[in-house]
């Protein structure tokens, strides 16, 4: 709950509704959601990468979402400042009804609900499109994906010690769950 309540302090930074915009991806996205995402593959645990992806590995993972796993951008004055997306979770298909969620902002757009907005959307859509749960993770040190997560509704279900290596030192994963 620690992490709840230190999410909660930054929520009074919201921007209005009307100025973010959330559509599904398209094509000409996927170089505003790559370096979004590079980003935090040098600077942060948010991603346990540690190379940076290809707009050619980007456009291969956008090719496998499709309608029943959507992607979603924040757009801002006409700029993508973020993106969630609805992935498989596991590819045998007693898991088809599982999704797993993703989140990442633009660093320079954190603490103004953008992520909220993202996720909100995502889990509507995976209730449109029938998903019986929803399953996030987040390194120990992303206080503000667990408080967002847990905003939000997901319980912890696991939690990992010593699972990832980066930045010269071992960390935790935490994984939550929304039942649908």
């Amino acid at each position: 709950m620690k992490y709840l309540q230190c999410f909660k302090t930054h929520l009074d930074t919201r921007m209005p509704a009307e100025e973010i915009q959330i559509d599904l991806a398209v094509q000409d996205d996927l170089p505003a959601i790559n370096d979004i995402y590079n980003y935090y593959v040098d600077h942060s645990t948010a991603t346990f990468q540690e190379v940076h992806e290809t707009l050619e590995d980007r456009d291969r993972w956008f090719t496998q979402h499709g309608p029943r796993h959507p992607v979603v951008v924040a757009r801002r004055s006409g700029s993508v400042v973020g993106w969630a997306s609805l992935s498989e979770w596991n590819s045998r298909s007693a898991y088809s009804q599982t999704g797993e969620v993703s989140v990442y902002i633009h660093h320079e757009h954190h603490r103004l609900g953008i992520g909220r907005r993202l996720l909100e959307e995502v889990i509507e859509r995976a209730r449109g499109l029938g998903f019986h749960t929803l399953i996030g993770g987040a390194c120990t040190e992303q206080t503000a994906s667990i408080g967002l997560q847990e905003s939000l509704g997901f319980h912890e279900v696991a939690d990992f010690r010593a699972v990832g290596y980066k930045f010269e030192r071992w960390l935790d994963v935490k994984y939550f769950q929304l039942m649908l």
